[in-house]
C-alpha cells in the first residue's frame, strides 16, 4: 500500500518537481513506518509517478524554478568498480580512492538535493554487499553488530532549506509542519539498511554490540554549504581539538536553531539546489570494543618491574610483569594495543608470593573475543610455561565495570608482608619480642623520597595492625606484618630521614634497614577462584 495520501499530494509533488528523492519526500511527509522505505528505489520513484498522476495528466511544478537538469550517472558496473576501489588502510580501516564515489546505479536518475543520493544508492544492496565484503576481510569475529553512519553537515542546511520551503507553501494551506514531524535521515537510513545488513552478514544488529561497522560520508560539491552560517553565528563554530572542521553536525544544528527564518532564506536557496554528483565514502572502519582479562600473579623474582623500566628514554631491565602476560594475550586476542592494572604495585626487587596480586588487562581493538574456559586455561599454562619469573592463577574474562572491585580494594584491604631486618646494634630475642604485642599502630609516612618525582608531597596516616617476628642472629630478624594496604613498609623499617614516624628503627632505638621484603597476601577478593 502507498503511503502518500491526498492530503500528501500537494507537498509530494512541489519536492519532487525541485529534484527530492522519494524517500526523502516521505520523510517531509511524515511516513514514519519502515515498508516503503524498503521498496527498490526505481519501483519508489516509478509508484510515486503514478500517485501524482492519478489526478494529473502530467506533473505540475508549483515555484517558477524549472526542474534540474537530468544528470547522467555511471553505470552499475562503474559502481562496482568503484566500491572494489576500497583498499585496506590499517587494522579494520578501509579507504576509497579520489574517485571512489558509488555512483548511481539508477542511471538516469537525478541526485536528490537533499540527501545527495544517501537514501537513492547507499540504501541499494549492491553499496551493502560492497560494505559487507570489507568487513569479513577485516578479521574481526562477531555474532552481531551496531552500525555507525556519519552524514555530510551540510545535509542538515539542505534539510532546512527544503523544511522552510514546505512549511510555506502548507502554511497557504493553513497546515502547519515541525522540524520533529520529518523524519530524520539517520533513521530512514536504518530502517533501509539494517535488515540488508543482518542479511548480507548473517547476524543480527545490536545497539549495545561491541562490534561497530562505521561508514563516513562525504561530499565536496556542497562542502560550502555550511560556510555562510560562520558569518552569522560565530559563536558556534569554534574550533576544538581532534576536529579537522569547525562545520561539525552539532555546530551547524545549532547556527541553524540560532539563524532567523528570513536570514536563512537570503542567504540560502530554499529549495536548495540540485548536486551534479552523489556522496562520495571516505572511509568504511571496524572496531571492537575492549574486552578485559583479569587474574592474579606471582612474581618471584628480585631482578623484574612490574611495568617497563625506562628512564630518560633507556630500558633499564629487559622485561616486566605486564609484559610477560600481555605480550601472550595480544597475540590470541589479535588486539592493537593493551592498558594494565592491578591492586598495587610491588617494587622491582619485592616478590609476590602467596595468592598473588590480583590484575586486569584491558585489551584494545581485539579481532578474537570468544574463546572456551578450556582455551583460557590453555593460554594461562602456556604464560606460566614461558617463564620462571612470574605465575599467573585465576585468568579469566571480566567486564569493564567488575574492574571497580580491584581498585575498590586497593585502598580499603590489608596486605600481609614478609621482611628480613638488618640492625646496627647486636640483638637478642627478647628485643624484638615487644613487637608481637603492638596492634594496629598508626603511623605518619610523608611521602618517601624515592617515589616523590611521582607521586604528590602528602602525609599518609596508614595503620599496622599486627606484626610478628622470628629472631635469625645478632643483626637480623624476620618480621611478619599486616598491614593497611597502602602502607610503604621500607620506609616503615628504616625510617625514611624521619618522614615515617614511628618506624622500626624508632621503636627499637636501632638503625634499621630492610634486606629482603616478600609480599604474602594482597587480600582483595577478586577476581572469583577458579577450580584448577
Amino acid at each position: 500500500m502507498f503511503p502518500l495520501t491526498v492530503e500528501n499530494k500537494h507537498v509530494a509533488q512541489l519536492l519532487l518537481s525541485t529534484g527530492t528523492c522519494p524517500r526523502c519526500i516521505f520523510r517531509f511527509c511524515g511516513v514514519d513506518f519502515h515498508a516503503p522505505y524498503k521498496l527498490p528505489y526505481k519501483e519508489l520513484l516509478s509508484e510515486l509517478q503514478k500517485f501524482l498522476k492519478a489526478e494529473e495528466d502530467e506533473l505540475v511544478s508549483e515555484i517558477p524554478n524549472p526542474p534540474p537538469k537530468k544528470i547522467r550517472l555511471q553505470e552499475p558496473e562503474d559502481q562496482i568498480d568503484g566500491m572494489d576501489s576500497l583498499s585496506q588502510n590499517g587494522e579494520g580501516k578501509l579507504s576509497v580512492t579520489e574517485d571512489g564515489s558509488s555512483s548511481s546505479k539508477n542511471s538516469n536518475l537525478n541526485v536528490c538535493n537533499v540527501c545527495l543520493g544517501i537514501l537513492q544508492d547507499f540504501c541499494e544492496k549492491e553499496f551493502i554487499k560492497k560494505v559487507c565484503q570489507k568487513v569479513e576481510a577485516s578479521g574481526f569475529e562477531f555474532t552481531n553488530l551496531v552500525l555507525s553512519v556519519s552524514f555530510p553537515p551540510q545535509l542538515s542546511v539542505r534539510e532546512h532549506a527544503a523544511w522552510l520551503l514546505v512549511k510555506q507553501e502548507m502554511g497557504k494551506q493553513s497546515l502547519s509542519l515541525g522540524r520533529n514531524d520529518i523524519v530524520q535521515l539517520k533513521e530512514a537510513y536504518k530502517w533501509i539498511t539494517h535488515p540488508l545488513f543482518s542479511e548480507e552478514l548473517g547476524v543480527p544488529i545490536d545497539g549495545k554490540s561491541l562490534f561497530e561497522v562505521s561508514v563516513v560520508f562525504a561530499h565536496p560539491e556542497t562542502v560550502e554549504d555550511c560556510h555562510f552560517l560562520r558569518a552569522i553565528c560565530p559563536d558556534c563554530f569554534k574550533p576544538a581539538k581532534n576536529k579537522q572542521s569547525v562545520f561539525t553536525r552539532m555546530a551547524v544544528m545549532k547556527a541553524l536553531n540560532k539563524i532567523k527564518e528570513e536570514d536563512f532564506r537570503k542567504q540560502f536557496p530554499c529549495p536548495p539546489n540540485s548536486p551534479k554528483a552523489v556522496c562520495t565514502v571516505l572511509e568504511i572502519e571496524c572496531a571492537h570494543g575492549a574486552v578485559f582479562v583479569a587474574g592474579r600473579y606471582n612474581k618471584y623474582s628480585r631482578n623484574l618491574p612490574q611495568t617497563p623500566w625506562i628512564i630518560d628514554g633507556e630500558r633499564k631491565l629487559e622485561s616486566s610483569v605486564e609484559e610477560l602476560i600481555s605480550d601472550h594475550l595480544l597475540k590470541v586476542f589479535k588486539a592493537e594495543s593493551f592498558n594494565f592494572s592491578s591492586s598495587g604495585r610491588e617494587d622491582v626487587d619485592v616478590r609476590t608470593l602467596g595468592n598473588g596480586r590480583p590484575f586486569a588487562i584491558e585489551l584494545v581493538n581485539p579481532h578474537r573475543v570468544h574463546f572456551t574456559s578450556q582455551e583460557i586455561k590453555e593460554l594461562q599454562q602456556k604464560i606460566n610455561n614461558s617463564s620462571n619469573k612470574i605465575q599467573v592463577r585465576d585468568l579469566q574474562l571480566v567486564t569493564r565495570e567488575a574492574i571497580g572491585h580491584m581498585k575498590e580494594g586497593e585502598e580499603e584491604k590489608t596486605k600481609t608482608y614478609s621482611a628480613l631486618i638488618w640492625t646496627n646494634k647486636a640483638i637478642q630475642r627478647k628485643d624484638i619480642e615487644f613487637l608481637d604485642d603492638i596492634k594496629d599502630l598508626k603511623i605518619d609516612q610523608k611521602t618517601p623520597l624515592r617515589v616523590l618525582h611521582r607521586r604528590p608531597l602528602a602525609v599518609r596516616t596508614r595503620i599496622i595492625h599486627s606484626m610478628e617476628t622470628c629472631y635469625v642472629d645478632e643483626h637480623h630478624f624476620r618480621l611478619y606484618l599486616k598491614t593497611q594496604a597502602g602502607t610503604y613498609i621500607k620506609e616503615f623499617v628504616h625510617g625514611d630521614f624521619g618522614r615515617t614516624k614511628p618506624n622500626i628503627g624508632s621503636l627499637m632505638d636501632v638503625t634499621a634497614d630492610i634486606l629482603e621484603l616478600d609480599v604474602e597476601s594482597v587480600d582483595v577478593d577478586w577476581p572469583p577462584a577458579l577450580d584448577d
